[in-house]
């Protein structure tokens, strides 16, 4: 069995003083059809991730209160953070919400920090019928960007993987929706600072809120440019095909029951 899903990824310039690296724009739209065989591909690599992550913190208090570490609008440093959040929904009204703003989104770095606040928003109105969720983050020295960005391609990359076959529908596109669905919603981003708030989502309603809004108030900050690269998935977005819960625990095992 197959699902179908949306990404949208653009990398901006990285103007902030305390980066010393230059970030290409770019932007990149993509879609994928969930495929099970990948879904062993993206196990297999995981611990490799959860290593380096705890090597990695073990300095991160001390680098944080480094006071030669430039702060910026959102505080000190880079953070790569993913939330991922599973929701009911009988009109599919939120998957044609991300859909139209990915359609219409050009390639400036204010349009995508508003596409993922847009996203979120959709998300916090719908969040009576959240039904799972998780996130996580790692936080970086701005000396360390490219280690972030490096962090960040890999988890997107361990999203996309999970796909194979690409579905774009036209904005033109008047097919009816399917009947009623589950919705999972992904967001990966690398923003500037440590201020946004990743902790907690998937364990209570109102933690998860509370990482929610915090990325959609945070990512326009500085008009936007404080958000270095993003990439969204929404599954299904083929308008006939419907995610069961079967298939969530399957294919987004990481998610928690709310």
């Amino acid at each position: 069995r197959k699902l179908s899903t949306h990404s949208l990824r653009k990398i901006s310039d990285n103007i902030s003083g305390y980066i010393l690296e230059t970030m290409i724009f770019s932007i990149f739209l993509s879609a994928g059809l969930l495929s099970h065989t990948s879904m062993g591909f993206v196990s297999i690599s995981k611990p490799a991730f959860q290593r380096q992550a705890t090597s990695l913190n073990l300095f991160e208090g001390l680098s944080k209160a480094n006071p030669f570490e430039e702060s910026g609008p959102l505080g000190k440093g880079i953070t790569v953070g993913k939330i991922q959040v599973a929701l009911t929904s009988r009109d599919r009204f939120i998957c044609k919400t991300i859909e139209k703003e990915a359609n219409y989104v050009d390639d400036s770095q204010t349009a995508l920090a508003e596409l993922t606040n847009t996203v979120c928003l959709a998300l916090l109105r719908n969040s009576d019928d959240w039904v799972g969720a998780c996130s996580e983050s790692k936080w970086f020295s701005g000396n360390d960007s490219g280690k972030a960005e490096q962090l960040f391609n890999q988890w997107s990359n361990k999203e996309a993987s999970k796909f194979e076959k690409e579905y774009i529908p036209r904005s033109d596109d008047n097919t009816e929706p399917g009947g009623a669905t589950t919705v999972v919603v992904s967001v990966v981003i690398e923003i500037q600072g440590d201020n946004t708030n990743f902790e907690g989502a998937g364990f209570s309603l109102a933690g998860t809120k509370d990482v929610v809004s915090s990325l959609a108030s945070n990512c326009l900050v500085d008009e936007g440019y404080c958000v270095n690269a993003a990439e969204v998935f929404w599954c299904p977005s083929d308008r006939s095909e419907v995610l069961t819960s079967r298939d969530i625990i399957i294919d987004f095992p990481e998610i928690i029951d709310l």
